[in-house]
């Protein structure tokens, strides 16, 4: 498993690094075949004259699934705000590892659930790793509405006035400049963003 730590915006220090890898390091034991596992932290300046930590904690796995948690804090506390992105990813963990025992098997696709072999080879994630509580279980969510929409050809800009006339923060168009469908959101920097589908 590849190990990487960024900083953008802000210097880690020795000691908050060899934290985080050790942290990062022990994650293929509770989930076998990760293939990297990339832990960016970054320093956001925001209007109010605060500034945000934020760390962003993204784990590939080898059939393709990615597992991706981002916590934000205030203050200077580096290693406090890996601890939540640590907690938060070993919750989404739980829950690919969750799917195929569900239910006697797994109604997902077999690059979103853990396969039997890799439930055995795993172990389980004890509440000592955990700095937080962990968080109740919650319910699997289903899908309870289907709305069709129509999609019209259009720029990235004017996608972006029609989004900020619906009061919306993500929006689907047709993009008139390269003839696909694009999903333009709000980011939470006040910033856009454009996810352009491609065939994985």
């Amino acid at each position: 498993m590849e190990v990487q730590i960024h900083g953008r915006g802000l210097k880690i220090g020795e000691r908050v690094e060899e934290y985080a890898r050790r942290k990062l390091e022990r994650l293929d034991r509770f989930l076998p075949n990760i293939t990297e596992a990339r832990l960016e932290l970054t320093r956001q300046h925001t209007k109010r004259g605060e500034d945000l930590l934020v760390a962003q904690l993204t784990v590939r796995h080898s059939r393709g699934a990615i597992l991706r948690v981002e916590e934000r804090g205030a203050g200077d506390d580096l290693q406090a705000i890996v601890n939540n992105a640590m907690d938060n990813m070993y919750r989404r963990i739980e829950r690919f590892k969750g799917k195929r025992s569900r239910k006697g098997g797994t109604r997902f696709s077999e690059r979103y659930a853990a396969t039997v072999e890799e439930l055995e080879m795993a172990e389980e994630i004890p509440e000592t790793e955990y700095v937080n509580v962990p968080g109740a279980d919650v319910l699997e969510p289903e899908i309870v509405r289907r709305k069709d929409i129509v999609v019209t050809a259009m720029t990235e800009q004017e996608a972006i006035e029609q989004m900020e006339l619906l009061g919306h923060t993500f929006f689907v168009f047709y993009d008139a400049t390269t003839g696909g469908v694009n999903v333009l959101y709000k980011r939470t920097n006040g910033d856009y963003g454009v996810l352009v589908p491609i065939i994985g």
